[in-house]
């Protein structure tokens, strides 16, 4: 892969932070090396001494006060070594990458911690994208990533989808607007990248099958473009096996993956990862030493003591047991939509993720229906047009989240969107 041509200028022209890489050196030396050279503030005058946080089913994370001066001091930009290399042997046992084994120059499966899948997938679009560049994604989409891209300058293309996520064919008549001559001579015009959110799709709860996977990678291979896996739902699969990742079929290095603990552990901890090609995570590396400069060191060694303790097994019966609650809350809400909503609105139940699809029937536009009139009703979705490429293009659906309510809250919800539409028809 020639990861050069995807580069931007800005991102091309980053280079390595030397105070970042003295940090990290210091983290690597002996304890007899004397150091005058950090900037690092002292960890003895720091008010917090200790932490004991309480871990369901009775266990306990400690951070003892030699750990928690580390936890308060700074830490190197791609991620402690503890939890990167958790997170390295996790990623490779999960999806088995054929990148693990590469060399560095082929695209070596390489992983860093970012501060939430968001600032990972923002940094990556920064290093990827210049003004005027082509993307693809399928709208709807996630609106922080429409709202990510939009001041970035690219053409967004819009490729179609139904619930069983992007429609390969479509795909393919789109990339049939390129000449073999341009995908000959790596044409500028050609699509840098396809965006998509394979799993749970928010705000559509679609999923890729493996099936459409495989032929979508073979098209980015024939046209020569980058895919990024945005895959935040991905521990939230309704059922097993899950399906395979973009990440395990890629044979040539081109795909970047976002994970998320968000849904699973914390969201408000902040913290996710990266997976992808060295040299395009490096890339990302650098513009977090220049910007975060790293991921909270509290958190993640908060998290990395939890993941250690529990190890893949344990970390895996916890995702079992939230499956099963978002299993359960996802049928709550689709027997409240069945009762209240069956001649009013159509939907798929979806596979993975948080969220139920609703189109209106009747209804051309639900913006006004949901910012204006389902207040009064005391019920409120997000209007479609929220999740488009023009979010002022109409739209007939609204997004339902089934992650918060209780099943009884979910019922009365969907009586009163009930009555809103048949006021409204």
């Amino acid at each position: 892969m020639n990861y050069s041509r995807f580069i931007t200028t800005v991102s091309a022209a980053r280079k390595a932070s030397p105070i970042r890489l003295l940090t990290e050196l210091m983290q690597k030396s002996p304890p007899s090396l004397i150091s005058l050279a950090g900037g690092a503030p002292n960890p003895n005058v720091f008010p917090f001494k200790r932490a004991t946080v309480a871990i369901a089913h009775g266990t306990t994370v400690e951070i003892g006060e030699d750990l928690m001066k580390r936890a308060l001091q700074y830490s190197a930009s791609a991620g402690i070594p503890e939890l990167l290399s958790w997170l390295k042997a996790f990623q490779q046992n999960l999806h088995n990458p054929p990148t693990a084994s590469y060399s560095p120059e082929q695209g070596q499966m390489e992983v860093c911690v970012t501060t939430g899948s968001q600032e990972g997938l923002c940094k990556v679009f920064e290093m990827l994208i210049n003004p005027g560049d082509n993307i693809l994604l399928d709208a709807p989409t996630y609106s922080g990533t429409l709202a990510a891209l939009r001041p970035l300058g690219c053409n967004i293309i819009n490729v179609p989808s139904d619930q069983h996520g992007i429609i390969p064919k479509a795909l393919k008549e789109i990339l049939s607007t390129w000449s073999s001559e341009e995908v000959k001579n790596h044409s500028h015009h050609l699509p840098k990248f396809l965006y998509t959110i394979p799993n749970g799709c928010n705000p559509t709860g679609n999923s890729l099958t493996a099936e459409r996977k495989k032929e979508i990678y073979q098209l980015a291979r024939k046209y020569d473009f980058l895919i990024i896996e945005d895959d935040p739902y991905y521990f939230l699969q309704f059922e097993k096996p899950w399906a395979p990742t973009f990440l395990s079929m890629d044979v040539d290095g081109r795909v970047i993956r976002t994970d998320s603990f968000s849904k699973i552990l914390s969201s408000g901890l902040r913290i996710g990862f990266l997976t992808g090609p060295k040299p395009l995570i490096d890339r990302v590396i650098l513009h977090i030493q220049v910007s975060t400069m790293h991921t909270s060191t509290f958190t993640q060694i908060m998290i990395s003591q939890l993941l250690h303790q529990w190890g893949e097994k344990g970390f895996l019966e916890h995702i079992d047991r939230v499956v099963e609650f978002y299993r359960t809350q996802r049928d709550a809400m689709l027997i409240a939509a069945d009762k209240w909503l069956k001649d009013l609105a159509e939907w798929y139940p979806p596979a993975a993720g948080m969220f139920l699809w609703i189109k209106i029937k009747g209804v051309s536009d639900t913006q006004q229906l949901i910012m204006e009139k389902a207040l009064q009703k005391e019920v409120l979705l997000v209007p479609g047009g929220a999740f488009n490429i023009d979010s002022s293009e109409p739209s007939s659906y609204v997004r339902a989240s089934f992650s918060l309510s209780s099943p009884a809250q979910m019922d009365l919800a969907f009586k009163r969107l009930a009555d809103l539409i048949k006021e409204a028809l």
